[in-house]
């Protein structure tokens, strides 16, 4: 018993050796720099003259350097204040951007997203596109479409135009104007385009003669031609009781263009 309390004492010793030597350093370091530090006495007078650089006590005098230009200096400070205020204006508007569910990004990184890159194309190559259709092409689902076009029209790529109770997109590149747009909406649909092109070729001008040569009823047609009419595409006159439709001339140039 007695030989395993000298062990536990022996054993303390040894951890409580480096603590002690550690304690030891830090006194010796404070020590030896107290030691060497000194104080210095200066006795402060006023300067005799107003003169800059004259000698007081006939010592030399040289002059470093006479640095005036504080100017740069304040510039200095005063864009970096021009800096922070600017970031603290843009940070709520950035907030808001982000609570309404927006991501702001660079230009250059609009199309890196390759999905979102084949979304754009296909919208450039197919004007007056809508969303179903895109959704079809592009393989993706309803919600990442949405998405990848809410980015593009962020960043003013595409642009939306709604035309009966379809939106279609458009490249926005100033090319189409609203007529355009108008025309080209209006074509992306079978019927319509049908209708159309036998009112232009002049032998089906009538509801009844529309209805047969296209193949469906009466009432559908009339349903496309009011759309059309809504327009501006078609007009219309009477003709004892007949209904006769014409293509708006105002149209005529655009619907050969795209049609």
């Amino acid at each position: 018993m007695e030989n395993r309390a000298v062990d536990q004492k022996a054993v303390h010793l040894i951890f409580a050796g480096p603590k002690l030597e550690k304690k030891l350093t830090i006194c010796l370091l404070l020590f030896l720099l107290t030691t060497t530090a000194g104080a210095t006495e200066y006795i402060v007078k006023p300067v005799p003259s107003d003169q800059v650089g004259v000698s007081i006590d006939g010592e030399e005098v040289v002059l470093l350097k006479d640095f005036t230009v504080y100017w740069q200096f304040l510039l200095w400070m005063a864009v970096m204040n021009v800096l922070s205020v600017i970031d603290v204006l843009i940070l709520p508007i950035k907030l808001i951007f982000a609570i309404l569910g927006f991501r702001i990004t660079e230009r250059a990184d609009v199309f890196e997203n390759s999905n979102r890159a084949r979304i754009y194309e296909y919208i450039k190559t197919r004007p007056g596109a809508y969303l179903s259709e895109i959704i079809e092409k592009a393989g993706l689902n309803r919600g990442a479409v949405r998405y990848h076009i809410k980015i593009l029209k962020a960043h003013h790529k595409i642009e939306a135009y709604s035309e009966s109770g379809k939106t279609r997109y458009f490249q926005n590149n100033s090319t189409y104007g609203e007529e355009e747009k108008k025309v080209v909406s209006a074509l992306q649909n079978a019927t319509n385009q049908r209708i159309i092109s036998e009112i232009q070729n002049g032998k089906c001008n009538t509801n009844l003669a529309l209805a047969r040569e296209i193949g469906v009823s009466r009432a559908t047609i009339s349903w496309y031609v009011k759309n059309l009419k809504e327009t501006g595409l078609i007009d219309e006159t009477k003709s004892g009781r007949s209904i006769i439709y014409r293509i708006n001339p105002s149209y005529e140039t655009l619907i050969e263009k795209y049609g």
